[in-house]
């Protein structure tokens, strides 16, 4: 066998073939540890089992330090739960990010979400050096490469290809209407099989988005959701997510509530629902609070899906 040439697929993992399947799509994400022991992470994803086709284990989030998003992912899959393996650009250059996918492949990873990564600035270490050897678009690319058995270089792999599955992110509030429509289009260019977003709070720019940027795509769109835990919550995401602006009328409704989280829980459900009508899934985000994403879906009427998944 030519060394350029793949080998054989292996079996689609259970997230792939959901997207296969044009299946509602339900994610996610749990960080990893900040330290060597695991047993939270693996709690907060063991409540999901179930109800989400895929865990999306989070790359050094916000530019702060935690466990490997790779071998967390490996960690959650050898308990039977389906990893989505986060990637950023930020700390690695392009022989590490190489080496990171190989790895990932042999051990049996096969969804990767191809990110650019938060400044360092943002995050727990400031003085740290960035590398941005690549970006996502490019690091879609070499996912590409590898897939078809070379490396960044075109030169062969000459222990085989590998089998992953990649995905990028999106935002659909972006400010920049054509900027966003670039990068969707170069992002479908370089092989990206599936796309989360950034959190949505503006549902009519989502409508937008599907129905004049993402329309005949043929790749997956899901909608971030966020579970906001009270009015102090969204301010403080107001203030530090760049792009996202909770509207006044739900940080009042949180204000006024007697019980913010659960109307936050409420809110989330509601969104979870309006997405439904616009695209093939949801990305759910409820950092510190992933045991409550059950109910969250409970709330919106998605029920459980494969007990495999």
């Amino acid at each position: 066998m030519p060394a350029t040439e793949p080998v054989a697929p292996l079996a689609e993992s259970q997230f792939q073939a959901a997207v296969r399947a044009r299946t509602f799509l339900v994610t996610a994400e749990v960080m990893p540890p900040k330290g060597a022991d695991p047993q939270h992470m693996v709690a907060m994803a063991e409540g999901l089992r179930g109800r989400v086709h895929g865990v999306n284990i989070t790359d050094g989030s916000r530019a702060v330090m935690r466990m490997s998003s790779l071998a967390a992912a490996v960690i959650l899959q050898r308990q039977g739960i389906e990893p989505i393996c986060q990637m950023a650009c930020r700390d690695r250059n392009r022989i590490a990010l190489q080496a990171d996918l190989l790895g990932a492949s042999a051990l049996g990873i096969r969804n990767v979400l191809a990110l650019t990564g938060d400044p360092v600035k943002a995050g727990d270490h400031p003085q740290s050096r960035s590398v941005f050897d690549l970006e996502s678009i490019r690091l879609l690319r070499l996912i590409q490469q590898l897939n078809q058995g070379q490396d960044h270089n075109g030169k062969p792999l000459t222990d085989h290809a590998t089998t992953l599955f990649p995905g990028a992110a999106i935002d659909p509030q972006s400010p920049s209407w054509s900027g966003l429509q670039r990068r969707f289009e170069r992002k479908l260019e370089a092989g990206a099989q599936f796309f989360q977003s950034q959190l949505i709070t503006d549902f009519e720019r989502l409508d937008k988005f599907m129905g004049q940027i993402a329309a005949g795509c043929d790749r997956p769109i899901l909608a971030g959701i966020f579970l906001l835990k009270s009015a102090k919550n969204a301010l403080f995401i107001n203030r530090n997510v760049p792009g996202v602006q909770i509207p006044q009328s739900v940080i009042d409704r949180l204000a006024q509530a007697e019980d913010p989280l659960r109307e936050g829980m409420q809110i989330a459900a509601e969104q979870v629902q309006a997405a439904q009508q616009l695209c093939q899934g949801v990305h759910m985000m409820a950092v510190r609070r992933e045991d409550l994403i059950p109910e969250i879906l409970d709330l919106a009427g998605i029920g459980t899906i494969c007990q495999n998944s």
